[in-house]
């Protein structure tokens, strides 16, 4: 039987694996995760959820996922906000533009590891201040990156959506799948070993 290990402690992911039908367990990864000044969105994802991957052991017939997402503006990595000035800077600059929600994923057994990357882009309707303030005042910005979750209040502010939602929310489940079946490990629980 393969055990499959989430290398994450997003309450997004975990609910993503769950409400496909996956049985799984919970290891967190930690990993640093600051990166260089100036690196590609995509490079970046690809190298964080690596960097996660890396850090966490895996026993005989376990297969880890880890996963990292970041909201990119022009090619200009927008983070998770530090403080309400840096979010409502985040906020205001998507206003109106479309930006890329890039995801990287890394599975990995003893044996083997693949990685791929997902790019969604997402155009947001013009924002005004009132709007930005009331979002912020949620709390949904703080863990987010670029200070929006579209899964909950941020989804009011999406005009238009081009790749895969899942991925925006931070794992694309229908690729992840896909690839997993590689790893011999299927939707609920089941295996062909």
């Amino acid at each position: 039987m393969v055990t499959l290990i989430l290398g994450s402690q997003s309450p997004r992911r975990k609910e993503l694996l769950e409400s496909a039908g996956f049985s799984f367990e919970v290891r967190a990864s930690g990993a640093d995760e600051s990166l260089q000044e100036g690196i590609d969105p995509e490079e970046a994802v690809r190298e964080l959820s690596g960097r996660k991957s890396e850090t966490i052991q895996l026993e005989a017939g376990e297969v880890l996922l880890t996963a990292d997402t970041v909201v990119a503006l022009q090619g200009e990595i927008l983070g998770k906000p530090v403080d309400h000035q840096e979010a409502c800077h985040f906020l205001r600059s998507l206003s109106g533009v479309q930006h890329d929600v890039y995801t990287g994923v890394t599975i990995r057994s003893r044996k083997e590891e693949t990685s791929f990357v997902v790019r969604t882009s997402v155009t947001f309707f013009e924002l005004t201040d009132e709007e930005i303030e009331a979002y912020i005042a949620t709390g949904e910005v703080w863990d987010k990156a670029g200070a929006y979750g579209i899964q909950g209040k941020g989804a009011l502010f999406v005009e238009r959506i081009e790749g895969d939602y899942f991925s925006v929310v931070g794992l694309p489940i229908s690729r992840v799948v896909r690839e997993l079946k590689n790893y011999d490990i299927f939707v609920n629980g089941s295996s062909s070993a």
